[in-house]
């Protein structure tokens, strides 16, 4: 699937998460280049990697449970309904495994995303804190300035275990879940509309007289298939980023209804869509190699089984 597979690629596309978060969450960025010559100016080239080491870590096990849990789901459903797990599943037996395969990923997923988030966006937290004292001290002018005065407050996480154990000490195991309720609807929906467009395409660039797709087919299948599940899951995983950074500093969302109305009233409608493109951008890609990979695992599994 797409954000987690995303790190398989090319380290341009690995760049792109660190951007879509940081657009997500500050209204500050008028677009894309904006954010990457901000994001470069302030932390150079660390500044596109920060906090993906440990989705990329994970990434393996999280996309094995994804796809293995769609797999005997659609499965279990074909052997109940039909008597055999040879039999043709309808759509809505796909859409219902997808989203079962997407619910499932929340509890494996959460936890990343939130070390994920708050290391992306802590340099904009530090920056708010330190405005109140900096407008307050203004007015009075220092008497003796010292050079410890100029010095950058330490960073508040050091890395995404210690992001993880921060979290939890401070804010309990609800703390590693915040917005697991923005990340359900994401990822349940999203998962159902990803295996669904992906089995209809396959479908219809199936040749006359074959069974399934060629290599070109899979490929155009799997990546248009990436895109439209960002298209239907970009709101939510807006609204995700939000409330998993709103951890840092003073907490302005009290859930997701409130977070949603408060967005949308600050910024407009168009809020919600923040960072599509970007996701678009890397899950075609992504998503061809995904599902050929993915195609290449089930025929060589069913070789060696028969």
């Amino acid at each position: 699937h797409r954000k987690s597979s995303h790190f398989l690629c090319c380290p341009w596309i690995l760049l792109l998460g660190p951007l879509e978060v940081r657009i997500q969450t500050e209204a500050k960025y008028a677009g894309i280049w904006h954010c990457i010559r901000d994001t470069y100016r302030q932390e150079r080239v660390w500044g596109f990697y920060r906090g993906l080491s440990l989705p990329v870590c994970t990434v393996s096990l999280v996309s094995s449970v994804s796809f293995g849990t769609y797999h005997h789901c659609l499965a279990h459903i074909c052997r109940f309904r039909y008597g055999s797990t040879d039999a043709k599943p309808t759509k809505a037996d796909i859409t219902l495994s997808g989203c079962a395969s997407g619910l499932v990923r929340v509890f494996l997923t959460s936890p990343t995303e939130v070390a994920k988030v708050r290391l992306q966006t802590q340099a904009q937290a530090q920056t708010q804190q330190r405005r109140p004292s900096a407008s307050w001290t203004s007015g009075t002018p220092a008497l003796c300035p010292t050079p410890t005065a100029r010095l950058e407050p330490r960073p508040k996480y050091s890395g995404p275990l210690h992001c993880l154990v921060t979290v939890a000490r401070e804010e309990g195991l609800r703390g590693l879940y915040k917005g697991s309720s923005a990340l359900l609807l994401r990822e349940g929906h999203s998962f159902a509309t990803y295996f669904l467009s992906y089995a209809m395409l396959c479908e219809w660039l199936t040749p006359a007289g074959h069974s399934q797709p060629d290599v070109l087919g899979v490929l155009v299948a799997g990546g248009c298939a990436g895109v439209l599940a960002w298209a239907v899951a970009t709101p939510m995983d807006v609204i995700k980023s939000r409330l998993q950074a709103d951890g840092q500093g003073q907490h302005r969302y009290r859930g997701l209804l409130h977070c949603v109305v408060t967005s949308v009233r600050e910024e407009g409608p168009r809020v919600l869509f923040k960072g599509l493109a970007l996701n678009c951008c890397r899950a075609f890609p992504v998503n061809m190699v995904v599902f050929v990979a993915y195609e290449a695992v089930l025929r060589l599994t069913q070789s060696l089984l028969t």
